[in-house]
């Protein structure tokens, strides 16, 4: 059985909302786990789900909302920063390090699709996170952002709004918006039907209001998570599908690796390990057993 309680704790001076998840009748501190979701999310579309798998597998484990999303402070909102997201990161480990129900040396971090690249720089900077899971991973260099987004012509397109929202921003305070998801705005940005984040009974929830700073652009398509991965000293498994989102990134990112790496190839669609109950039990089993080696006392 899990407990979860509500919590807060400060980053850069936001009041972050977080949910830890417990597992009842532990005999002492036990590992702590940080987990985070997609780029955009917040802590009940997905971060949550693999919380509590954590916590039912023995493990205490935060999910929380980053500055400027959800239930959390910060201004302005919905700017994803891969940075910022980071440095957050950085901060739920000093949470999750002074609770009395945790190990303050075993924690590990478990990234779902975008937040593996916030979680492996979050390794490089933190020596604290000794064990990394990474599920669906998007992880991207510019190359593959090239390939993603319409090549150099589209990525220089997206810049560009994005400096100009970021100019805007800076001159008047406003923060220009588009769809994080959208099937009928080609300036969305995902401009597709996708039923996860379309759908009120999976990840369409009055929590998330689905809206993406186009100022953001920059941050995102600059941020190479790859180049990273030979900086990674720590135990990494990625759980990842031929059929989810840029598998080559994360075999790229795998063969980088510096340290011990493991690889379990599943199946299902990008969007099924953020909510369908077999993909993420699988995902959350690998994950699990992965803290078990790694996070050993």
């Amino acid at each position: 059985m899990t407990t979860r309680h509500k919590v807060t704790f400060t980053s850069e001076g936001a009041s972050l909302t977080g949910n830890l998840f417990l597992p009842d009748g532990a005999d002492g501190p036990v590992p702590g786990i940080v987990v985070a979701g997609t780029w955009t999310s917040v802590k009940e579309q997905m971060a949550d789900r693999y919380a509590e798998r954590m916590a039912d597998r023995g493990y205490a484990a935060l999910s929380f909302d980053f500055a400027g999303f959800g239930e959390s402070e910060g201004e302005p909102r919905d700017w994803e920063r891969p940075e910022a997201k980071v440095r957050d990161i950085r901060n739920a480990v000093n949470f999750l390090a002074g609770h009395a129900a945790v190990d303050a040396d075993r924690l590990g971090a478990l990234g779902v699709c975008a937040a593996a690249m916030y979680m492996g720089a979050g390794a490089v900077e933190d020596t604290r996170i000794r064990s990394l899971a990474l599920i669906a991973p998007w992880l991207h260099d510019p190359e593959i952002c090239r390939d993603v987004y319409g090549g150099a012509e589209g990525v220089d397109a997206k810049l560009a709004d994005a400096d100009k929202a970021r100019a805007r921003y800076e001159a008047t305070g406003e923060v220009e918006y588009v769809p994080v998801v959208s099937g009928s705005d080609p300036r969305a940005a995902m401009p597709m039907e996708v039923d996860f984040y379309l759908n009120p009974e999976r990840g369409g929830i009055p929590q998330w209001p689905n809206r993406f700073a186009v100022m953001g652009w920059r941050d995102w398509l600059t941020f190479d998570s790859i180049a990273l991965a030979p900086r990674v000293s720590v135990p990494v498994v990625l759980v990842h599908s031929e059929d989810a989102a840029i598998p080559e990134g994360a075999r790229r990112f795998h063969t980088a690796l510096d340290g011990p790496k493991n690889f379990v190839w599943t199946n299902g669609i990008q969007f099924d390990f953020y909510d369908q109950d077999t993909t993420v039990t699988t995902a959350a089993d690998a994950a699990a057993a992965h803290f078990a080696t790694t996070l050993k006392a």
